[in-house]
């Protein structure tokens, strides 16, 4: 019985040697504002150290009701300063998304990112990721915009530099429907080509020598021109609320992209 018992539990160890692990190996969730759950907390601190052992990427999340204050973007800035000397990586790869709020009407959103994070989620892939999360914080879903965020930013990372990953072409099922109507397309001309070419034309049949047409002609009438005064265009605004585009060098000299809003 106790040699079973010894080779169970050399078994079960073996096991979780062998088994990738998803628990959170360190902390990334900073949820100063009290706006999540203890379980939600988990399962985010969970999915973000899936991510780190998919990405090499680390996603923070933090919230506050205090800037110190500084700005949003200041205020993540050295916090992710303090947080990079924590890590200790040998690559410093984050995207971290912070939290503001003071009160109902006072709140936004900052995204920064990082080394691989500042490549592949640089200025213009911020403001995308903010176009997917300001409705659920705006709607106080923080738990749903905190998991959007992390799921965006992966995908981003699978994407190369420089190609819109919103783009209508990288859609699955744009791509098949593509592919089935040029398929299509191929497939009925070389069904109308099968049939042979008529070589038949208009003259085939015609006799000109007996022909009653004896001359053709184009007469040229008249022209009228129309002219139409252009629109002025004196609607310059844009839209509602604060975004902030772009990214800056923080205190310990760590470069970043990002991008802030309100909502």
């Amino acid at each position: 019985m106790n040699r079973l018992l010894k080779r169970a539990i050399i078994f079960i160890g073996f096991f979780f040697l062998l088994t990738p692990t998803v628990f959170a190996d360190v902390k990334r969730i900073y949820d100063e504002a009290d706006l999540l759950g203890a379980e939600q907390i988990q399962h985010l601190e969970e999915q973000a150290a899936s991510y780190f052992s998919e990405w090499s990427t680390d996603f923070i999340i933090v919230t506050t009701n205090d800037t110190e204050g500084k700005s949003l973007m200041s205020y993540t800035q050295d916090v992710s300063d303090d947080l990079a000397e924590e890590l200790n990586r040998a690559e410093d790869n984050m995207v971290i998304l912070t939290i503001y709020i003071e009160s109902s009407e006072d709140r936004e959103a900052y995204i920064a990112a990082f080394g691989k994070g500042k490549e592949y989620v640089d200025n213009a892939r911020v403001q995308l990721i903010l176009d997917h999360i300001i409705p659920p914080l705006s709607d106080d879903d923080y738990f749903g915009a905190f998991e959007l965020f992390f799921e965006k930013s992966a995908e981003y990372l699978n994407i190369r530099p420089g190609v819109n990953p919103e783009s209508l072409l990288l859609n699955t099922y744009v791509q098949l429907a593509v592919a089935i109507g040029l398929g299509g397309i191929i497939v009925f001309f070389m069904a109308y080509s099968s049939g042979g070419r008529s070589t038949v034309t208009s003259g085939t049949y015609l006799n000109r020598n007996n022909s009653q047409i004896v001359r053709k002609h184009d007469r040229y009438l008249r022209k009228t021109v129309t002219r139409k005064r252009k629109p002025s265009n004196n609607n310059r605004g844009g839209g509602s609320g604060f975004s902030g585009g772009g990214g800056g060098v923080t205190r310990a000299g760590r470069s970043h992209s990002g991008g802030g809003r309100k909502f």
